[in-house]
């Protein structure tokens, strides 16, 4: 946070990374993750990839704000990237207490590849924009 402050074309480069890593993560979860774990556990409209997709719309609410921020080269933003981070925070703790635990109970090597092989060719498009484009 500091950096944007002293640098900020430096830090927007790595706001435009974080932006792109975390809705890559996003689009693995919704479409590999969440549609597998439905499919093996028949649990989905009231279940914890449910909550997930839900946190994800507020995610991507908090993301897309400080992004507007950023775009404006508008380094007061330290309101925007605390409800981000604090909404990151929480969604990640039920992902590493719930979900992901789930996951590795119900999942042998082979699927873990499939869902590896199937995240891969997941087309970049689908996560890697910034800014309009």
């Amino acid at each position: 946070m500091r950096l944007k402050r002293r640098d900020f074309p430096t830090a927007k480069l790595y706001f435009k990374d974080f932006l792109r890593g975390l809705k890559r993560h996003i689009v693995w979860e919704e479409d590999v993750l969440f549609p597998w774990f439905e499919n093996k556990t028949g649990i989905a409209d009231s279940g914890p990839t449910h909550v997930m997709r839900q946190e994800h719309r507020l995610i991507g609410a908090a993301l897309e704000a400080l992004h507007g921020k950023v775009r404006l080269a508008d380094w007061e933003c330290d309101p925007e990237a605390d409800k981000l981070m604090d909404l990151l925070g929480q969604h990640n703790a039920k992902e590493e207490t719930v979900l992901y635990p789930a996951l590795d109970q119900l999942t042998g090597s082979e699927e873990v590849a499939a869902m590896f092989h199937a995240m891969e060719n997941i087309p970049a498009e689908r996560y890697n924009t910034c800014c309009g484009h």
